[in-house]
């Protein structure tokens, strides 16, 4: 009888014992299960607010290459991946800690927005070099158009003053210009009151440059008070690109050499007392000119 009862005692001892240790078990797993996930749950918050402040990056770094690009299909391609990572931002703050799978979600998203934005930043940089490398092109061209033209220039001017040269060489020259008063009979006076003839003589210069063939000389007398003597209004030439008035014209063959040519005005007029100065035009350039006072 003893004997069972201690048994029975020693088996209810047993089992309280068990019982504790099973409950102490039961007590630090559950424990250690919390630990764990209050652990996982922080590592989640870590995870979250390193991916909010890579997004934040990610949107600041889209801003500068917006300013940075000027390509408008670029443009439009940056806007759209600014406006997805914009999309994941409002959508990790409303994200919790709590769900792993979302979180792991998220990332992956993440990740892809980093690879876009580095090829974007390469692309950028890219494009950026080849724009400076054209600016120095086009610089470099422009710098090239500006000497080739500024030579151009150059040779036009000295074309132009060549060929002011070469007219000027072969212009003619009228030289020993002499206005005199002829009498009736042919011989010289100082009286106009007598005189029935003007004549104006001169040399024609030797001259290998110049265009030989026919050519006319324009003699434009002026009187005293610096009226030209005409015997029509229709007695012009062009000089200088206008009409002026002539006296007295000849036709002549000129043939490159030395020769004397004597022009003359018939007095039908009263003329005064005074200086009559003559000047000479031949191919629209004066050649020349002269002047006598007169009594």
């Amino acid at each position: 009888m003893k004997d069972n009862k201690r048994t029975a005692i020693i088996a209810l001892i047993i089992v309280l014992l068990l019982s504790l240790a099973g409950g102490a078990y039961l007590w630090f797993a559950l424990r250690s299960s919390e630990a764990q996930n209050r652990e996982a749950q922080e590592l989640m918050a870590l995870e979250r607010e390193e991916m909010l402040n890579d997004l934040t990056s990610a949107q600041m770094q889209y801003d500068e290459l917006m300013v940075r690009i000027n390509n408008d299909s670029l443009r439009y391609k940056l806007e759209k991946e600014q406006l997805r990572t914009q999309q994941l931002l409002e959508e990790l703050e409303r994200t919790k800690a709590t769900s792993a799978a979302e979180i792991t979600r998220l990332k992956k998203e993440l990740k892809t927005i980093r690879e876009v934005l580095k090829n974007y930043v390469m692309q950028i940089d890219s494009l950026n070099r080849e724009n400076e490398q054209l600016k120095k092109e086009n610089t470099a061209v422009r710098n090239q158009y500006r000497e080739a033209s500024k030579r151009i220039d150059d040779l036009s001017d000295e074309k132009e003053a060549l060929s002011e040269k070469v007219t000027l060489a072969s212009q003619l020259d009228a030289t020993d210009v002499k206005v005199s008063l002829l009498r009736k009979n042919g011989k010289e006076t100082e009286k106009i009151k007598r005189a029935k003839q003007i004549a104006v003589s001169f040399t024609i210069a030797k001259n290998i440059t110049s265009s030989t063939g026919e050519k006319i000389v324009y003699i434009r007398m002026l009187q005293p008070n610096q009226e030209p003597l005409a015997k029509s209004e229709s007695n012009t030439f062009i000089y200088e690109n206008r009409e002026i008035t002539f006296s007295m014209s000849k036709q002549f063959e000129y043939t490159g050499e030395e020769q004397q040519l004597t022009l003359y005005w018939n007095i039908e007029e009263t003329l005064p007392k005074g200086k009559y100065s003559a000047y000479i035009f031949v191919d629209g350039n004066m050649i020349g000119s002269g002047s006598a006072t007169f009594e």
